[in-house]
């Protein structure tokens, strides 16, 4: 019988085994597993496009949202047109045709080292900041500058929180601020998304007469005044610091600075 089965070919003889024995077991465990990845990865690849588009719309409602033009039933591409992407060079303050604004890419620009730099002074914690990010220009019908929608990113308890800032044409009031992705705690610090805690940034003002940065985002307001503050996240305090840190690293002299005193001289 022995010779009878040396005699068989590698296949019959595995096929020859019992249906529970171990290289059975073995087998039928990584072919499910290879047929699964197989499907997993076509899956991936197919939805790839799908899901790029819904990250696109994802961000234009934001960015509709933030600036008080959207609202359900609302068209989101007919909205969105209504704005004027521009990519802007942080340093200058100053618009850039480098880039193809409908196309640039913020958030890998912040990981390239040829469009980023390497940050030591890191309130944010954020690492790398980006050289260059778009605005999103919003005009009236007489083609006058309404508002100015700038995205802004910096790290919280648990994760980076990324959203975006509308200013006033001022440049220096602020007409609204929300988040589009973070992992905060539900309950917590994911009451950024709060509709009552974002209405409070309306109204609110970034520096003082005399140009001195002064919002806050804290749990008493500050010296300067109420019209500097925005009440802080109930128990969630470092959350709370991290939204403080970011909105006042990307207003300063190391984010926007520079562009808004272009825009407060009319130079925008």
């Amino acid at each position: 019988m022995s010779e009878v089965n040396e005699n068989k070919g590698m296949i019959r003889r595995f096929l020859d085994m019992p249906t529970d024995s171990l290289p059975k077991t073995i087998f039928v465990a990584v072919m499910v597993c290879l047929v699964g990845s197989m499907f997993v990865s076509a899956a991936a690849v197919a939805l790839r496009p799908i899901q790029e588009v819904n990250k696109l719309l994802d961000k234009q409602v934001n960015i509709l949202q933030v600036a008080g033009l959207y609202e359900d039933g609302t068209d989101v591409a007919e909205a969105f047109a209504q704005f004027e992407p521009r990519v802007l060079e942080l340093a200058t303050g100053e618009f850039t045709d480098q880039f193809d604004a409908a196309s640039f890419d913020d958030r890998a620009a912040a990981s390239d080292p040829e469009l980023s730099i390497a940050l030591d002074d890191d309130p944010a914690s954020i690492g790398r900041q980006a050289r260059f990010v778009t605005a999103y220009l919003l005009r009236d019908a007489n083609g006058d500058l309404d508002k100015v929608v700038l995205p802004l990113h910096g790290y919280g308890l648990w994760s980076t929180l990324y959203g975006f800032i509308a200013l006033e044409a001022n440049g220096n009031d602020i007409f609204g601020l929300q988040f589009y992705e973070h992992a905060e705690t539900p309950g917590l610090g994911a009451e950024v998304d709060n509709p009552r805690w974002k209405s409070l940034w309306a109204g609110k003002r970034l520096a003082d007469e005399d140009g001195v940065l002064q919002i806050s985002v804290t749990k008493t307001a500050p010296a300067a005044g109420a019209d500097y503050h925005v009440d802080a996240l109930a128990g969630a305090t470092l959350t709370t610091a991290g939204v403080h840190n970011l909105v006042r690293f990307w207003m300063g002299e190391a984010g926007y600075a520079p562009f808004l005193a272009n825009l407060q001289a009319g130079d925008i």
